[in-house]
């Protein structure tokens, strides 16, 4: 569902957030800490600044922080960031679902619960629990499974 410059994007917030790496992060840095390729990962960290959730500096103690509080970022605005306006995936738009084909109708729906789910949830509620409990840590495979590490290291 969410393409992997999103996934990307996402654990590099989360990282900024959890670490306790304060002012500018160099994208390579980030990349680092995630597991990630320090190229891709500059180049998520770009689409981030663009849209406003990240903001840059160059220079030797240059990179990325965050632009806003984390509870006012929301996963939609993320995810559109790294994958564009998300769009129904249905026939023509149009404004009467009650004369549209019964498809378009569940598609739409479809299309508008994504989306409210995406905006409900925002980068603050991705760093409350950012990895499964420790019980389950070993079992179950976690895309964020790497905070537990950096949570360890400082807590």
């Amino acid at each position: 569902m969410l393409s992997k410059t999103s996934e990307l994007a996402l654990q590099s917030l989360v990282y900024l957030v959890i670490s306790d790496e304060e002012g500018f992060v160099a994208p390579s840095r980030i990349a680092e800490a995630i597991g990630a390729s320090p190229t891709y990962t500059a180049k998520v960290t770009a689409l981030l600044v663009r849209a406003g959730i990240l903001r840059a500096q160059r220079g030797a103690k240059g990179g990325v922080q965050l632009e806003r509080e984390p509870a006012s970022v929301s996963l939609l605005e993320i995810v559109e960031a790294c994958q564009g306006r998300i769009l129904g995936d249905f026939c023509t738009p149009y404004d009467d679902m009650a004369k549209v084909c019964s498809f378009h109708e569940a598609m739409n729906e479809l299309h508008l619960a994504i989306k409210q789910v995406l905006n409900a949830w925002s980068l603050k509620d991705m760093t409350s629990r950012p990895c499964p409990h420790k019980s389950l840590i070993d079992s179950v495979a976690c895309k964020m499974k790497w905070t537990a590490d950096l949570l360890q290291k400082d807590g």
